[in-house]
Protein backbone atom coordinates (compact mmCIF):
# COMPACT_ATOMS: atom_id res chain seq x y z
CA UNK A 1 0.00 0.00 0.00
CA UNK A 2 1.05 3.52 -0.47
CA UNK A 3 1.42 6.12 1.28
CA UNK A 4 -1.11 8.46 -0.16
CA UNK A 5 -3.90 5.54 -0.40
CA UNK A 6 -3.52 5.33 2.87
CA UNK A 7 -3.70 8.50 4.16
CA UNK A 8 -7.11 8.77 1.66
CA UNK A 9 -8.07 5.44 3.50
CA UNK A 10 -7.88 7.36 6.61
CA UNK A 11 -9.99 10.60 5.45
CA UNK A 12 -13.10 7.89 4.47
CA UNK A 13 -12.99 5.97 7.76
CA UNK A 14 -14.79 8.51 9.90
CA UNK A 15 -18.05 8.89 7.66
CA UNK A 16 -17.76 4.93 6.71
CA UNK A 17 -17.25 4.55 11.00
CA UNK A 18 -20.28 6.94 11.31
CA UNK A 19 -22.38 5.27 9.12
CA UNK A 20 -21.80 2.08 10.19
CA UNK A 21 -22.18 2.49 13.88
CA UNK A 22 -25.47 4.16 12.95
CA UNK A 23 -26.47 1.43 10.82
CA UNK A 24 -25.45 -0.74 13.40
CA UNK A 25 -27.13 0.34 16.74
CA UNK A 26 -30.97 -0.20 15.88
CA UNK A 27 -30.09 -3.25 14.05
CA UNK A 28 -28.62 -4.45 18.01
CA UNK A 29 -31.95 -2.85 19.55
CA UNK A 30 -34.06 -4.72 17.19
CA UNK A 31 -32.54 -7.81 18.07
CA UNK A 32 -32.21 -7.16 21.74
CA UNK A 33 -36.25 -6.79 21.44
CA UNK A 34 -36.82 -10.08 19.83
CA UNK A 35 -34.75 -12.01 22.37
CA UNK A 36 -36.75 -13.87 24.90
CA UNK A 37 -37.78 -12.36 28.41
CA UNK A 38 -35.54 -14.57 30.36
CA UNK A 39 -32.33 -14.04 28.04
CA UNK A 40 -33.25 -10.27 28.60
CA UNK A 41 -33.48 -10.53 32.28
CA UNK A 42 -30.24 -12.49 32.56
CA UNK A 43 -28.19 -9.64 30.24
CA UNK A 44 -29.91 -6.53 32.18
CA UNK A 45 -29.30 -8.43 35.38
CA UNK A 46 -25.59 -8.43 34.80
CA UNK A 47 -24.64 -5.87 32.74
CA UNK A 48 -23.21 -3.72 35.21
CA UNK A 49 -23.94 -0.24 32.47
CA UNK A 50 -23.28 0.76 29.27
CA UNK A 51 -19.70 -0.86 28.47
CA UNK A 52 -19.06 2.37 26.16
CA UNK A 53 -20.21 4.63 29.53
CA UNK A 54 -17.90 2.38 31.65
CA UNK A 55 -14.56 2.56 30.02
CA UNK A 56 -15.71 6.19 29.49
CA UNK A 57 -15.30 6.60 32.95
CA UNK A 58 -12.77 4.24 34.18
CA UNK A 59 -10.08 5.96 31.81
CA UNK A 60 -11.04 9.46 32.48
CA UNK A 61 -10.73 8.72 36.18
CA UNK A 62 -7.11 7.65 35.61
CA UNK A 63 -6.80 10.91 34.57
CA UNK A 64 -8.43 12.14 37.95
CA UNK A 65 -11.56 12.94 36.41
CA UNK A 66 -14.90 11.79 37.14
CA UNK A 67 -17.99 12.07 35.29
CA UNK A 68 -21.36 11.52 36.38
CA UNK A 69 -24.89 11.88 34.57
CA UNK A 70 -24.95 13.47 31.00
CA UNK A 71 -20.79 14.19 30.81
CA UNK A 72 -20.52 10.94 31.51
CA UNK A 73 -23.22 9.50 28.75
CA UNK A 74 -21.61 12.10 26.42
CA UNK A 75 -17.73 10.73 26.96
CA UNK A 76 -19.58 7.50 26.51
CA UNK A 77 -20.55 7.91 23.17
CA UNK A 78 -17.15 9.44 22.14
CA UNK A 79 -15.79 6.19 22.82
CA UNK A 80 -18.53 4.65 20.93
CA UNK A 81 -18.20 6.26 18.17
CA UNK A 82 -14.34 7.03 18.39
CA UNK A 83 -13.74 3.20 18.47
CA UNK A 84 -15.90 2.63 15.27
CA UNK A 85 -14.08 5.26 13.66
CA UNK A 86 -10.74 3.76 14.78
CA UNK A 87 -11.80 0.17 13.30
CA UNK A 88 -13.25 1.20 9.80
CA UNK A 89 -10.08 1.52 8.38
CA UNK A 90 -9.28 -2.62 9.22
CA UNK A 91 -11.72 -2.79 6.18
CA UNK A 92 -9.53 -0.69 3.85
CA UNK A 93 -6.07 -2.57 5.05
CA UNK A 94 -8.50 -5.52 4.21
CA UNK A 95 -9.69 -4.93 0.88
CA UNK A 96 -6.24 -3.74 -0.48
CA UNK A 97 -3.37 -6.42 1.41
CA UNK A 98 -5.48 -9.40 0.82
CA UNK A 99 -7.90 -11.58 -2.59
CA UNK A 100 -11.24 -10.86 -0.39
CA UNK A 101 -13.67 -9.05 -1.82
CA UNK A 102 -16.04 -6.68 -0.30
CA UNK A 103 -18.55 -8.55 1.65
CA UNK A 104 -16.00 -11.16 3.08
CA UNK A 105 -13.82 -8.11 3.61
CA UNK A 106 -16.80 -6.67 5.72
CA UNK A 107 -17.88 -9.29 7.24
CA UNK A 108 -14.45 -10.18 8.22
CA UNK A 109 -13.65 -6.56 9.40
CA UNK A 110 -16.30 -6.63 11.24
CA UNK A 111 -16.44 -10.42 13.29
CA UNK A 112 -13.27 -9.45 13.92
CA UNK A 113 -14.20 -6.16 15.85
CA UNK A 114 -16.68 -8.12 17.90
CA UNK A 115 -14.07 -10.64 18.67
CA UNK A 116 -11.54 -8.48 19.86
CA UNK A 117 -13.66 -6.05 21.17
CA UNK A 118 -16.68 -7.24 22.70
CA UNK A 119 -15.49 -10.60 23.32
CA UNK A 120 -12.02 -10.25 24.36
CA UNK A 121 -11.57 -6.61 25.54
CA UNK A 122 -14.17 -5.03 27.11
CA UNK A 123 -15.24 -7.88 29.74
CA UNK A 124 -11.38 -8.19 30.03
CA UNK A 125 -11.29 -4.68 31.40
CA UNK A 126 -14.36 -5.06 33.42
CA UNK A 127 -16.45 -2.70 30.84
CA UNK A 128 -18.72 -5.43 31.44
CA UNK A 129 -19.15 -8.56 33.24
CA UNK A 130 -17.52 -11.69 32.31
CA UNK A 131 -18.68 -13.27 29.39
CA UNK A 132 -20.00 -16.37 30.81
CA UNK A 133 -22.98 -14.08 32.90
CA UNK A 134 -24.76 -13.47 29.37
CA UNK A 135 -26.79 -15.45 27.56
CA UNK A 136 -25.62 -17.07 24.62
CA UNK A 137 -28.33 -14.37 22.55
CA UNK A 138 -26.52 -11.57 23.80
CA UNK A 139 -23.23 -12.68 22.41
CA UNK A 140 -24.96 -13.94 18.97
CA UNK A 141 -26.57 -10.36 18.45
CA UNK A 142 -23.26 -8.50 19.41
CA UNK A 143 -22.13 -10.57 16.45
CA UNK A 144 -24.57 -9.59 14.22
CA UNK A 145 -24.65 -6.31 14.89
CA UNK A 146 -20.98 -6.09 14.11
CA UNK A 147 -21.29 -8.31 10.71
CA UNK A 148 -24.14 -5.28 9.64
CA UNK A 149 -20.83 -2.70 11.12
CA UNK A 150 -18.58 -4.02 9.02
CA UNK A 151 -20.67 -4.51 5.85
CA UNK A 152 -21.55 -0.95 6.26
CA UNK A 153 -17.77 0.03 6.42
CA UNK A 154 -17.52 -1.61 3.08
CA UNK A 155 -20.38 -0.08 1.09
CA UNK A 156 -19.34 3.76 2.35
CA UNK A 157 -15.61 2.81 1.48
CA UNK A 158 -16.38 1.08 -1.51
CA UNK A 159 -18.57 3.85 -2.93
CA UNK A 160 -16.12 6.57 -2.12
CA UNK A 161 -13.31 4.87 -3.91
CA UNK A 162 -15.59 4.54 -7.03
CA UNK A 163 -16.61 7.85 -6.74
CA UNK A 164 -12.77 9.08 -6.66
CA UNK A 165 -11.77 5.78 -9.20
CA UNK A 166 -9.51 4.59 -6.22
CA UNK A 167 -10.37 1.03 -6.10
CA UNK A 168 -8.14 -1.65 -5.67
Amino acid sequence: MRLTETIKDLAVAPAAGYAATKVMDPISMKLYQLESDADRKREDTARPGLPYEIAAAKTLRLLGVDLRGTARQRAGMAIHYGLAISWAPVYSVLRRTTGLNPVLAGLASGAVMSLIVDEGLTPALRFSAPNRAYPLATHLRGFVAHLAYGLTVAAVTETAWKLTRRRP
